[in-house]
């Protein structure tokens, strides 16, 4: 099982200041590698049909609606599965969360991989992210602690890696976006993208 991880809004709780209310991690879940595999060859061939170089880095919030239907049409032939864990931040009243991001970003895919109605299990884990060296090992160390039990191993690899080198987590990129951008009302295309991958959305969880 290959797991790639990416999210979209941001962690900040300063809500009149600009923050974004909606903060969501996507985890695109691969139950077989040579179809991760024909996926990431998929995404490479539509960069170059559309004319990028190979150097190019597939953001939603950077792509024009053209290219992330395009992206996403070409991707949802292939078998793999969606859960998003979508936070209205409006709503969370720990101060702990509330005042340190790293807590924050930490206990969402925390609770996004354990509360997967055992969907999830020994896993090859990859999410986007450089961060310091510290909170790297902090992080990884606490999602090992709450994640791998006697009774349940979730987590069989985890990496933090550069989305730039890694077209995978850049479909999760597009996959969180496209989850945010549905519950963004003032947009008009709020329900275009969530639209082309519903068939592999497995869990949308409104968190409170």
């Amino acid at each position: 099982m290959l797991i790639f991880i990416d999210d979209s809004g941001d962690a900040g709780f300063k809500l009149d200041k600009g923050s974004s209310r909606f903060f969501v991690i996507s985890a695109v879940i691969f139950d077989d590698n040579l179809e991760a595999e024909k996926t990431a060859v998929a995404i490479k061939q539509f960069r170059r049909d559309a004319g990028f170089s190979d150097r190019v880095e597939f953001k939603f919030n950077k792509s024009r609606r053209k290219i992330r239907e395009g992206f996403l049409e070409t991707v949802s032939v292939f078998n793999f599965r969606i859960r998003s864990l979508i936070i209205d931040k409006s709503l969370i009243l720990s101060e702990e969360l509330r005042n340190n991001r790293e807590s924050f970003y930490s206990y969402a895919i925390k609770m996004l991989l354990k509360y997967s109605n055992a969907t999830i299990s020994e896993a090859s884990i990859k999410i986007d992210g450089s961060g310091d060296r510290i909170f790297r090992r902090t992080f990884l160390s606490y999602l090992r602690k709450h994640l791998n039990t006697k009774e349940a191993k979730i987590i069989k690899k985890c990496k933090l890696v550069n989305s730039k080198n890694n077209v995978l987590i850049q479909l999760a990129d597009m996959v969180a976006g496209s989850m945010r951008r549905s519950y963004d009302e003032e947009k008009t295309d709020n329900g275009v993208y969530k639209n082309i991958i519903e068939k592999h959305i497995e869990d949308e969880w409104k968190f409170k």
